[in-house]
């Protein structure tokens, strides 16, 4: 026994030996720039509460501001109390409560679906869908910039899986080519791409998937509450609800809880309701969630005014990063990627810009390539043009410091 028990502590003191070697976060930590795990003292709102000062927030997903909205944590307290914190088990088994059937019928009413599945968060979605409805010598399509619980998901089906070139139809239907005719198809991409911006050839990838028999499946995370009628996604957007198969969401960004839905046709719920093992082995979303979203969506209808006050900040803001001379690429949404094109002068930007009140999030490598570094500013419809303002000040002055644009 005793042998045993120092082979075994042998071997978790090598997997501690070989993680050791990681320190990149510290060399950082040490140079005074590291910007991740930042501490917030308040709630998510356009100013935001950092050791005790003011700091304004670009780098929330809250694009509708709704995540400290009184009827939403009036609807969650009330839950709370009538459902307790949590359901202590999966969906499928003890785990499915009234106001969890009422938001799946609500969601898939709002995307425009015969049916919803509530999951626990957004990332289980994709890691529970993509694998369940593909099977060994089926095809997965993705495009190279698609989010990483895409990316997971991929490795856990049994399927092909291909990669085109973002937003590239020339390189998807040569893909599509390649694929046999009698297998299933499954093309998935970002509605929004949640770090450029830019928003997927939809009308081209659904052209594609009719002429190849091909499945369409919409990650509308940084599209719901932004894109569509009322905010209802990209399918919408586009005018091809009925074209798109299946439609994914999170409650994390716009509908300020979390959580994830897939909306579908009847018969494809019904599928995935009963073999997909990230809901049948995960505990439910908590009612103060499920309630918390029932009470945004009807926000949503009500207060159109929300949306359009985000696209007149968006376009505003767009226009005049481009005006200071930055990089922006081909963004059209609130999400806004300001291309530095290095990593430490990301970094270095990134505390330049927390120092003078402005809270951003960097993209850096190995997320992005070493030419592809990014400030990611993003906007909420409770932002202001005046608080827009003071940002671009701020960028103007630091981006001519650091060379990042021209003096």
């Amino acid at each position: 026994m005793p042998a045993l028990i120092l082979q075994k502590h042998t071997k978790m003191r090598f997997l501690q030996r070989k993680l050791a070697h990681y320190t990149e976060p510290q060399k950082v930590e040490k140079m005074g720039i590291y910007p991740f795990f930042r501490m917030i003292e308040s709630d998510q709102d356009t100013v935001v509460t950092m050791n005790g000062k003011k700091v304004l927030m670009f780098g929330s997903n809250s694009y509708l501001g709704l995540t400290n909205h009184p009827k939403i944590k009036e609807a969650a307290i009330k839950a709370t109390e009538k459902y307790g914190t949590g359901c202590a088990g999966s969906r499928f088994l003890n785990g499915t409560l009234d106001i969890h059937i009422e938001l799946e019928t609500k969601l898939a009413e709002f995307v425009g679906k015969q049916a919803a599945l509530v999951y626990s968060t957004g990332f289980q979605v994709n890691l529970g869908v993509i694998p369940t409805v593909t099977g060994r010598n089926d095809y997965i399509l993705i495009d190279e910039l698609d989010h990483a619980s895409i990316i997971e998901a991929t490795r856990l089906s049994f399927a092909k899986v291909l990669k085109f070139r973002h937003n590239d139809m020339h390189s998807l239907e040569s893909i599509l080519k390649r694929c046999e005719p009698s297998r299933i198809k499954l093309i998935v991409v970002d509605g929004v791409f949640s770090m450029d911006g830019d928003i997927a050839n939809l009308a081209e990838i659904v052209r594609l998937s009719e002429k190849y028999e091909a499945t369409v499946m919409v990650d509308d995370a940084h599209s719901i509450g932004v894109l569509g009628k009322n905010g209802s996604g990209t399918a919408s957007h586009f005018g091809l609800t009925d074209k798109v198969d299946l439609i994914m969401g999170t409650f994390s960004k716009s509908l300020a809880a979390l959580g994830g839905f897939i909306a579908s046709d009847a018969e494809t719920i019904n599928y995935i309701k009963h073999h997909s093992r990230t809901l049948i082995f995960s505990a439910s979303a908590t009612p103060a969630s499920a309630a918390a979203v029932l009470a945004a969506l009807e926000i949503i209808k009500s207060e159109p005014e929300r949306i359009e006050h985000l696209w007149d900040v968006t376009h505003y803001a767009i226009d005049n990063f481009r005006r200071l001379g930055f990089d922006i690429g081909n963004t059209v949404t609130p999400i806004i990627p300001l291309y530095i094109r290095d990593n430490l002068k990301t970094l270095t930007i990134t505390r330049m810009l927390l120092d003078e009140g402005i809270f951003v999030n960097p993209v850096v490598s190995p997320a992005v390539s070493k030419d592809d570094t990014l400030i990611r500013f993003s906007l909420m419809a409770t932002h202001t043009r005046d608080q827009v303002d003071i940002a671009l000040e701020k960028f103007e002055k630091l981006g001519k410091k650091l060379h990042i644009l021209s003096k």
